[in-house]
């Protein structure tokens, strides 16, 4: 019988429901094609081949005829044609496992296609983020957490972290659509509530008896 991993969700993208209070603010996924090119490098990938291609067709083309010569490149191409689809896929499939969710508390990522991971981020636990803004409104936010010695694998989380930095692993949201009104959103819920926690958190000055 077909099995959905995901049947269990109260909420997609969330492994239980949010306490009270909590609120859904944003989700959203990868944009596949953005995350093919991006995180799996699939234009490198192709250009690889096809400069592989005409490499052997001009190697060719000093012992037989031009027009075989060319021939001669098609198995590069056909073989760059299979491994850019199999990026594609696999960036496909990153995607649709994939939920991002910005609450007004906290990030959440229910990330892995194969292996599937959620990580909850409180808002107290994240130093900055920073935006990567690309092409057509698509980017990365990448958060840097508070606590340098917690460790998160770069392999679990990849292709959903900051590229190379690995000491420490920043988790990203990557390659999402309209990108900075994303930003603005996790921004402005983040100040909101460390303002709020530093307000609850702050003591009240002890009582002077008056004289």
């Amino acid at each position: 019988m077909p099995h959905d991993d995901f049947e269990i969700e109260p909420v997609p993208g969330l492994p239980e429901l949010p306490p009270e209070g909590e609120k859904i603010l944003w989700q959203g996924k990868p944009d596949w094609w953005a995350l093919a090119k991006e995180s799996l490098n699939l234009y490198w990938v192709m250009g690889y081949f096809v400069l592989l291609g005409a490499w052997r067709s001009l190697a060719l083309s000093e012992i037989m005829p031009v027009p075989q010569a060319i021939w001669g490149a098609v198995p590069f191409l056909i073989m760059g044609l299979l491994a850019c689809g199999l990026l594609a896929f696999i960036a496909f499939l990153q995607a649709w496992a994939t939920v991002y969710t910005i609450t007004n508390r906290r990030v959440a990522m229910r990330v892995g296609a194969a292996l599937n991971v959620t990580l909850n981020l409180p808002y107290t636990g994240i130093a900055s983020a920073d935006l990567d803004l690309r092409k057509r409104g698509h980017g990365t936010i990448a958060l840097e957490l508070m606590d340098q010695g917690q460790k998160l694998s770069y392999l679990s989380l990849w292709p959903h972290v900051r590229p190379w930095k690995m000491n420490p692993t920043q988790p990203a949201l990557r390659c999402i659509k309209d990108a900075q009104n994303v930003a603005t959103i996790l921004g402005d819920a983040a100040q909101k509530q460390v303002a709020l926690n530093t307000a609850t958190e702050t003591p009240m000055p002890d009582a002077v008896p008056a004289e």
